[in-house]
């Protein structure tokens, strides 16, 4: 079981943790301008890098807000975690 820093309420067990994917991604700025295919790309297609890796969560059993955490998918060592609203997560590598 992983032990995740909330950036708010501090360290807990992943348990009370909803995983949101990718960090950092944009939305597209023409949405009706996209065809199907761009869409499922963007809806579904996603990097599955080993190694560092930035990921969105959602502290769902505590404080309910969304931050970044920074892990790496083969350890699953945890460097960082950061407000999902702040430009501190640390980019992998």
């Amino acid at each position: 079981m992983l032990l995740i820093p909330c950036p708010w309420c501090g360290p807990r067990d992943e348990i009370e943790f909803r995983y949101g994917g990718e960090a950092n991604l944009s939305y597209p700025t023409e949405p009706d301008a996209l065809s199907d295919e761009e869409w499922a790309d963007y809806l579904f297609m996603r990097e599955n890098p080993r190694g560092w890796w930035v990921e969105r969560w959602m502290h769902a059993a505590g404080c309910r807000r969304w931050f970044d955490l920074t892990r790496n998918t083969a350890t699953n060592e945890i460097r960082a975690s950061s407000r999902a609203d702040d430009a501190a997560a640390e980019e992998p590598g």
